[in-house]
């Protein structure tokens, strides 16, 4: 695996709330999604320092610049009666990208799933984004032709919610 010189990956913090919402944005605009994104520095703070809160994130940091940003949280399969993860989202900056990275993140990601004990990370990605498809399968996984993504959003479930 490449190695960067001055990379640090580590869990995120709190305090670390600005550079992952710095890091979201890019991801955003990356993906042609900038209207969607909703998310503040204060919901990140937040959410990052409630004792219940789900979100958590693994930083990829060179020579104190956050560059690399993998989001996540808890899932479980009651198929295979076990936690797991879902890989919301990674990201890593242009500059920076095909350096092992991504790969790095990714490995730290598998070895915290192991150390808890989960089954599995899940994830989806783009179509479009081929880059990103090609660099999960030379990590070893495969598409799911079995499943679809299904999605309701705030909208629906606030009409719903009125029914």
């Amino acid at each position: 695996m490449k190695t960067v010189p001055g990379l640090e990956i580590r869990l995120a913090a709190p305090e670390d709330a600005e550079s992952i919402h710095a890091l979201v944005c890019a991801l955003a605009k990356f993906e042609r999604l900038e209207e969607s994104n909703k998310c503040t520095v204060e919901d990140l703070r937040q959410e990052l320092s409630a004792e219940d809160g789900e979100l958590e994130a693994i930083l990829a940091i060179v020579d104190e610049k956050p560059v690399g940003l993998i989001s996540f949280f808890r899932t479980y399969s009651t198929f295979a009666a076990k936690r797991g993860i879902y890989l919301e989202d990674i990201y890593i900056d242009e500059g920076y990208r095909s350096s092992g990275i991504g790969a790095q993140l990714m490995q730290a990601l598998g070895s915290l799933a192991v150390e808890r004990g989960y089954g599995r990370i899940e994830w989806t990605a783009l179509l479009w984004n081929t880059p990103a498809i090609e660099f999960f399968e030379r990590l070893g996984a495969s598409p799911s032709d079995a499943w679809t993504t299904f999605r309701l959003d705030e909208e629906w479930l606030q009409r719903l919610s009125k029914e």
